[in-house]
């Protein structure tokens, strides 16, 4: 073997699985299987997210890391990083240690040498890192149908069915918890992206939206109302500066702005407090750091005091159904600190902030997509108003392409897709709908997509 290999060459070797598929054996003795090889991780941790093997024993799912040479694990120090607890195979070139693979908790994890299992020649290796090549999974072969309707077709059917599921499981939380509620708890999950959804979403239970809302009943002034409100969302988050003594990771707020909040959080004394630690911080961009989504939120329930969070969105779906205008409904979740009637929201934001916007168009879109939409569709067959239903519905169907998302880029380079055949929302959630039902669920051999040409649907 070469001395030069990069270990971006192995990235490649790995995703596109260019090594046997039978008689893997792991440098412990245990055969191992490749279900999924999971997908290029773009934040903190192992180099595949998702991936599925099989040992002798039972079907295994978490992350896989990659290394040119075993001891690369240590040299690295994932052993002492909570990052790398999910990985459940390390895959090297050569395993040169004789050092086993411990993560953080104290597991060991397989190690999986290829040099015995490569099917690509050495002199084919120097090309392998700049060229888009293919995938070798089973569903490889639907690059021939990515033109037709049938796989558009597909894709429809499956983000209509994202979107059944999401409404399934509201209609089930509303037969336990207040609409509005229910409601709130989706946006603020929205309101985290991936990395804080669960903690936001945990913040919507402490810290429920009623109070919120009787805080916008009882303020005499709009700064007043937003004060007290990101008082109490930064304050129950445990994200002020003095619930960080280790470190505060920041905000776009001014600091007299935020000696005020202080002051109003030090005279509620809530109780069940999150800590700041209950937070993803790392790598997330300032402008989406959860911080400024609460503030947000704040704005969006100022803005709805009169009618309420739960007649706004309502109302906003109506009217956007009435004339097809999908902006018009993502106009009414933007909040910015600039243009028309800006004035109106902007306390406390400090002049150094790194943009004027706190809940853009495209974040915007998303929370319609997969939380006002699906919600609207669960609370009007739970009201008894199937024509408002109908209109979430067609609206989910029409509504315009979103900015594409970490699963939905690898699935349009798994199936060898473009923005031509991926053109809607709808088969945006079609995508994600096929990789955590089928994908990451180790089902390649079911999936739909791997048998298109006998008809065979989601």
């Amino acid at each position: 073997m070469p001395d030069n290999l990069l270990e971006s060459q192995l990235t490649q070797i790995w995703q596109r699985q260019l090594l046997a598929k039978t008689g893997l054996v792991t440098e412990g003795g245990e055969p191992v299987e490749i279900i999924y090889p999971g997908r290029i991780n773009d934040d903190r941790g192992a180099d595949f997210r998702d991936a599925i093997i099989a040992t002798g024993r039972r079907l295994i799912k978490g992350d896989i890391e990659l290394h040119i040479k075993s001891s690369g694990w240590l040299a690295h120090q994932h052993h002492r990083d909570v990052a790398y607890n999910r990985v459940i195979l390390h895959v090297v070139l050569w395993h040169n240690s004789q050092t086993a693979t411990i993560l953080e908790n104290g597991a060991e994890v397989p190690v999986l040498a290829l040099h015995r299992y490569l099917t690509l020649p050495i002199e084919q290796w120097s090309n392998l890192a700049g060229s888009p090549g293919s995938t070798n999974t089973p569903c490889f072969q639907t690059r021939q149908w990515q033109a037709t309707e049938r796989l558009t077709g597909l894709l429809d059917r499956a983000g209509e069915a994202r979107f059944l599921a999401k409404s399934a499981r509201f209609q089930t939380d509303l037969r336990q918890t207040e609409a509005s509620q229910s409601l709130y708890q989706g946006i603020m999950g929205a309101l985290g992206y991936s990395k804080n959804k669960l903690p936001c979403q945990e913040l919507a239970h402490r810290l429920p939206l009623h109070l919120l809302e009787s805080v916008t009943r009882t303020s005499k002034s709009d700064e007043e109302c937003l004060a007290r409100q990101q008082a109490l969302l930064l304050g129950t988050a445990g994200l002020l500066p003095s619930q960080c003594q280790d470190g505060y990771p920041g905000t776009s707020l001014d600091e007299r702005w935020l000696d005020r909040l202080e002051r109003l959080w030090s005279a509620y004394q809530r109780r069940g407090v999150m800590s700041h630690h209950d937070w993803h911080l790392f790598k997330v961009r300032p402008n989406n750091a959860p911080e400024r989504r609460l503030v947000a939120m704040s704005y969006l329930i100022l803005r709805y005091r009169q009618e309420g969070l739960l007649a706004a969105v309502v109302n906003m779906v109506k009217v956007a159904s009435g004339d097809r205008c999908h902006r018009r409904l993502a106009a009414g979740l933007v909040v910015t600190t600039e243009g028309s009637g800006a004035n109106h929201f902007n306390f406390g934001l400090s002049r150094y902030s790194q943009s004027s916007t706190l809940l853009g168009s495209g974040r915007a879109a998303d929370i319609i997509v997969n939380v006002l939409l699906p919600f609207t569709f669960a609370w009007s067959q739970f009201t008894a108003q199937p024509e408002l239903a109908r209109e979430a519905l067609s609206l989910y169907q029409s509504y315009p392409r979103l900015p594409l998302n970490t699963v939905e880029r690898h699935m349009m380079r798994q199936l060898g897709l473009d923005s031509t055949s991926v053109n809607s929302a709808r088969r945006q959630q079609g995508l994600i709908h096929i990789y955590r039902n089928r994908c990451a669920q180790g089902r390649c051999n079911s999936c739909p997509l791997s048998q298109l040409e006998v008809g065979h649907d989601i």
